[in-house]
């Protein structure tokens, strides 16, 4: 059967064939139920039978927030059919139908490193640490696309203030599930799996930051992260970790998966900064999804908010 592809996305944008080769081979067995462990999950809830949530459940309560853009909402097919989420597939249009049958309950987060406690935290008593709220977001994605896409979470630092870290911690590490038994882009070692991102402690605090569970008023599709997931609207949408199991504090920086992959290429921090170019494109201009024009790509992705984060630093070299 043969895979429509989205015409504006130019060959060039493609991952190219060397992030497939001379990675870490495929963990056996043994090594992903260590890794499930670390993560709060155990293998055996996979196969429960009250693991999925309703489709397109509707969340009651959803406060307006003022961070809110007024740009145009980009459509919801497009933003459920068109999704970077390499666990399940590389192409673009495979994550929504091979997400399908995904399962997102029993889900834990496991919250640990530099806290006083550790926590193992259920998913829906995390979403109701604070009321959701609609946040209407600008994303860029690396590839040259972007969207804007009505989120429903609550500030991340609602998490990080009840996690209570340490004093000497300064960095927020997210892991996300590793299920090679549902994501089948797992058994293909284009990352070295499972994905990890990670924000300084002060960027996890900033109220852009969203810890989120739905959008469009609805419960996360799995394809968009479900059933958690964080939003960084004034970075590179790899940046956003989705199906998140572990949170953990430290005091160094974490080596975030595509940093890792191709170093030369992303930056820990990738800030939406039209004046660094990615070495095989340039980032000065972006095409809104479903749109033919392109735009100017706005520095921090237009939430000058955040400029205060990175005073006096080098943004070409902190790339």
């Amino acid at each position: 059967m043969l895979i429509k592809k989205e015409p504006d996305i130019p060959s060039s944008q493609i991952t190219p064939k060397r992030l497939y080769l001379n990675r870490r081979k495929f963990l056996a067995g043994t090594a992903v139920t260590g890794l499930a462990a670390a993560a709060g999950m155990r293998l055996s809830e996979f196969n429960s039978p009250e693991a999925s949530v309703q489709a397109n459940a509707k969340i009651e309560g959803i406060q307006k927030s003022s961070f809110s853009t007024t740009e145009k909402i980009t459509p919801y097919k497009d933003v459920t059919n068109y999704n970077n989420y390499y666990e399940f597939s590389t192409d673009k249009y495979g994550p929504a139908g091979l997400a399908k049958d995904f399962k997102t309950r029993p889900w834990t987060v496991t919250i640990d490193g530099l806290v006083p406690k550790k926590q193992v935290v259920d998913v829906d008593t995390i979403v109701k640490w604070a009321t959701p709220e609609e946040r209407i977001y600008r994303h860029r994605c690396v590839e040259g696309w972007s969207i804007v896409v009505p989120w429903v979470g609550f500030s991340l630092s609602e998490l990080v203030k009840r996690a209570e870290p340490l004093g000497k911690a300064k960095f927020v590490e997210f892991t996300t599930i590793y299920s090679p038994n549902q994501m089948p882009g797992l058994k293909v070692p284009v990352l070295d799996w499972p994905y990890v991102e990670g924000l300084r402690l002060d960027e996890a605090m900033h109220p852009l930051a969203t810890l989120c569970f739905g959008m469009y008023g609805e419960v996360l599709p799995n394809q968009d992260g479900a059933p958690l997931r964080i939003v960084v609207p004034w970075k590179y949408g790899f940046k956003s970790a989705k199906a998140i199991v572990r949170v953990r504090f430290t005091d160094r920086q974490p080596l975030n998966s595509w940093n890792k992959s191709a170093p030369d290429e992303y930056g820990f921090y990738s800030n939406v900064n039209p004046n660094v170019d990615h070495p095989r494109w340039s980032q000065a201009k972006e095409r809104r999804l479903g749109e033919f024009l392109k735009r100017p790509t706005l520095m921090f992705n237009g939430y000058d908010q955040v400029a205060s984060l990175y005073s006096g630093m080098d943004l070409k070299k902190n790339f």
